[in-house]
């Protein structure tokens, strides 16, 4: 009798506690989890945990963390999306790959977001639709690409950095004759440099871009491509890249630039902060920037940075709570202490806490009115990066001329959008 009271009243505990406890499993009855799904890597980020966790302890509710391997990312997203699984909130950036997610039938327009002013211009350009919707927030770490150039050596040369593309090609050829390498080429397994030069081709033709994706006209067909292998086989035949180009590769870029070896290099601010190494003759404090020049604009580009986006779930039954999230993650208290320290150009205006560096700031006027947002890599349909490189890669090993590499091009570009499965291709 004794223990058939006492199970009784365990039992009774246990259907007591599951009540309190509700479907959230906490003691607080108002709790929401909401899920986030991205990649693994990006939810390690320290500025992504950080918000995660002042999230959490200042609203009580939980965020239920759903990643996977970044190779992985986009099929099993994709996966997800088809059996119904989708987030609350998704993180992604706003590149070719976003296609796959339907973003008119399942994610919420933002423009009218009381946080949509705090974005700088950049940043707010990088999140928007082909219509100019706002559709995801920006919460990541941004950079500047340009053409970095030892600004020291310059100065005792006599020499100035270019406006122009003729000034550019007359530079590269001043600094041969006396015995520099011109340009650190990296050719040996670095990929990104062709994206610059791409950029204010379909940044500044929108149209030209949807062509493009639509299958209506190929790399072959718009002259400024073909005028950029071109360039780049002219400048590796003049010796503007040195004679070690082929062979360099991402672990010899210090060594080159530091030493003095090499005056300029295609590459990004934050690559200073994070890869650049100390000990050679010269450090940060030796470089400055200006604008990319590829033969494709006179006055050459910069790259903007490319952003992860927080995007909602238009029929998420935690809207309103995922909304709010959005709106946690948009207040300068919380996104610089999340960003406190981090080498980053700020995405909000708000933005205090994190390091920009000396070189992007004495530029800003020039980055102002040059900067595209990042377009070939991020919203060119098929574009792969390792795909560029191995058809430039046999333009500059002489196995094709520029008009065979932009062929190259297409024909990998249209195969990668085959097997993605894209209309039209």
């Amino acid at each position: 009798m004794r223990r058939t009271c006492l199970a009784a009243l365990l039992a009774a505990a246990a259907v007591c506690l599951l009540s309190c406890k509700g479907p959230g499993g906490s003691g607080n009855p108002e709790q929401v989890t909401l899920t986030v799904m991205g990649r693994k890597s990006d939810m390690e980020k320290s500025y992504m945990t950080s918000i995660f966790k002042q999230y959490e302890e200042s609203t009580g509710n939980r965020l239920d963390i759903i990643s996977y391997e970044d190779s992985q990312f986009e099929t099993d997203a994709a996966r997800a999306f088809s059996e119904g699984k989708i987030p609350d909130v998704f993180m992604h950036f706003n590149n070719a790959d976003l296609k796959r997610f339907d973003v008119p039938r399942y994610f919420c327009y933002l423009n009218e977001e009381s946080w949509a002013d705090d974005l700088t211009d950049s940043s707010r350009a990088y999140c928007e639709d082909g219509e100019g919707n706002l559709i995801g927030l920006p919460f990541w770490e941004s950079s500047v690409s340009g053409c970095y150039y030892n600004k020291t050596i310059l100065d005792s040369l006599g020499l100035k950095p270019a406006a122009t593309q003729a000034e550019f090609d007359m530079l590269c050829q001043a600094l041969a004759d006396i015995g520099y390498t011109p340009v650190c080429w990296p050719a040996n397994g670095c990929t990104w440099m062709f994206q610059f030069g791409l950029d204010p081709v379909f940044a500044d033709d929108p149209e030209l871009l949807e062509r493009l994706n639509r299958n209506e006209i190929t790399y072959a067909e718009i002259p400024a491509v073909e005028a950029m292998a071109q360039w780049v086989a002219d400048a590796a035949a003049k010796g503007w890249f040195g004679s070690d180009y082929l062979k360099t590769g991402w672990d010899d870029i210090s060594s080159v630039m530091s030493s003095g070896e090499a005056v300029m290099i295609f590459i990004w601010d934050t690559w200073f902060y994070t890869d650049f190494q100390q000990g050679g003759e010269y450090t940060v404090d030796d470089f400055a920037v200006m604008p990319v020049f590829m033969n494709t604009v006179d006055g050459g580009t910069y790259e903007g940075g490319n952003l992860n986006m927080m995007m909602l779930y238009k029929d998420s039954r935690n809207l309103e709570t995922a909304r709010g999230f959005l709106n946690f993650c948009a207040t300068a208290e919380n996104y610089n202490v999340a960003f406190d320290g981090i080498s980053t150009v700020s995405c909000f205006k708000g933005q205090t806490t994190n390091i920009q560096s000396q070189m992007v700031t004495n530029a800003r006027a020039s980055i102002s009115s040059r900067e595209r947002v990042s377009t070939a890599a991020s919203k060119i349909i098929g574009y792969s990066a390792d795909d560029v490189a191995a058809a430039f890669d046999s333009l500059l090993r002489q196995k094709t001329d520029a008009a065979g590499c932009v062929k190259l091009m297409d024909e990998y570009r249209i195969k990668e959008a085959e097997e993605q499965g894209i209309d039209g291709f």
